[in-house]
């Protein structure tokens, strides 16, 4: 577990930045273009055995017909793959930070400065007048705490699915 919340600590800013990048694909959606569409139904081929069944293709016909539906279902899949991820995302860093908030005393404080301020051991040792092991101790208290409450959240979660 605590190699779990250690990868969060770590890689908390890039998941930042990867919610905001989701958040504003979201916002700004646009799917694939009619032309996008029709391109990829004109130039696919079909996978497996081929087998010719009368001496010409209407190939432009089908694609008329169908490019509509399939661009719309196309993008309406999209923007749903793009939604659960957001979520998904969204949740688990609003759980992460939650923890992290949740941390009591200076403990809480120093892995705070450690997340969400980006600050290093040597800036939070500063801020704080402890030395660097202290900001070590504490971050490595913080850990234990917080698998504490990842445990508990894990096991909510498990009553819930079964019940």
């Amino acid at each position: 577990m605590s190699k779990r919340i250690e990868k969060l600590i770590r890689d908390y800013p890039k998941l930042k930045r990867q919610q905001r990048c989701l958040y504003y694909q979201l916002v700004d959606f646009h799917g694939i273009s009619e032309q996008e569409t029709i391109d990829t139904m004109y130039f696919s081929q079909p996978e497996g055995e081929r087998v010719q069944t009368s001496g010409t293709t209407n190939k432009t016909a089908h694609i008329a017909l169908n490019f509509r539906e399939r661009m719309e279902r196309i993008n309406d899949e999209w923007y749903e793959h793009l939604e659960k991820e957001y979520l998904e995302l969204t949740e688990q860093l609003r759980f992460f930070e939650s923890a992290v908030r949740s941390v009591s005393g200076i403990t809480g404080e120093v892995l705070a400065d450690l997340v969400f301020e980006q600050l290093t051991w040597d800036q939070v040792a500063e801020k704080h007048y402890i030395s660097r092991r202290s900001v070590g101790n504490y971050r490595r208290k913080a850990i234990a705490e917080m698998e504490k409450l990842y445990q508990h959240y894990e096991d909510e979660i498990v009553d819930y699915m079964l019940s």
